[in-house]
């Protein structure tokens, strides 16, 4: 064998070798990890609340009797429903409320939640009201006083009101890696009125029912403290301005408007789907 073919042939080999150790040594760029995007939390919370009203004026339109008036500054209360046999009761005869939402991403900054506010709305008994317009086809402007057999109005198994809010999350706290986290929330939103409405006017009483009539606006400040990731607590202040309409009344219809402060406690759970 001619010796500088070989020579030539061992070197080639050897070259050939470093090259590929080399290669192989070649730190290879890793793979993008896929930024995997988590789903939101949906959540359900249930509650009780306690309500303050506004005054209010209540039209009444009976056109058969010739009557087209209406009741000047009413005040009214909630009722709460507690008493000593709290837990005997139906935990819907209280002042209820309850929310099914949504965050939409894993930042969860944004969602969405419906709102359902059982809340009464009762006028207060015994006291004098102005009544001006049309009775019994005579113009009248004079002092009535409240009661069973002259005006009693009660939205009281619920003024109830449906909400569909915009939510903002602002975190405040996260603790414990994540085991405690507390945020404010900011809601707002509309929806309609389901009130249920059970009066008397001069005697005459409607058949109690409960009925669409009308629209609500809300805004709502709520401080949340969630424990474990999942189990929340959370506490709120909200306002409500609502317009009640065609509220049925003894042969006629009615309407009223009122701004209502809500005050309210709920505990509920959170999870991802």
């Amino acid at each position: 064998m001619n010796i500088r073919f070989s020579l030539k042939y061992i070197l080639a080999v050897l070259l050939f070798s470093n090259a590929l150790v080399a290669l192989s040594q070649t730190d290879t760029p890793p793979a993008k990890k896929k930024k995997i995007v988590g789903n939101g939390d949906f959540y359900f919370s249930w509650g009780y609340n306690h309500e303050w009203y506004t005054k209010s004026d209540i039209h009444i339109s009976q056109p058969e009797m010739n009557n087209d008036y209406k009741f000047d500054d009413l005040r009214a209360k909630d009722h709460e429903g507690w008493d000593k046999k709290l837990l005997k009761k139906d935990i819907t005869i209280p002042q209820y409320n309850y929310r099914i939402g949504y965050f939409f991403n894993e930042a969860q900054t944004w969602g969405l939640e419906i709102n359902f506010d059982h809340t009464k709305y009762v006028v207060i008994p015994d006291r004098e009201v102005r009544i001006k317009g049309t009775y019994e086809g005579r113009q009248v402007d004079s002092l009535v006083k409240t009661g069973e057999s002259t005006f009693k109005w009660q939205l009281n198994n619920g003024a109830n009101f449906l909400e569909l809010n915009l939510v903002r999350k602002l975190p405040l706290v996260d603790a414990f890696k994540s085991r405690f986290q507390f945020v404010c929330l900011l809601k707002a939103g509309a929806g309609p009125v389901i009130p249920h409405v059970e009066n008397t006017i001069f005697g005459n009483s409607n058949n109690p029912g409960f009925q669409f009539g009308g629209w609500n606006v809300d805004a709502d400040v709520s401080f949340r403290a969630t424990f474990f990731k999942h189990v929340f607590l959370e506490y709120a202040n909200k306002v409500v301005y609502a317009r009640y309409s065609q509220l049925q009344i003894y042969n006629g219809l009615a309407k009223q408007s009122f701004g209502c402060y809500e005050m309210f406690l709920c505990v509920g759970a959170s999870f991802k789907l």
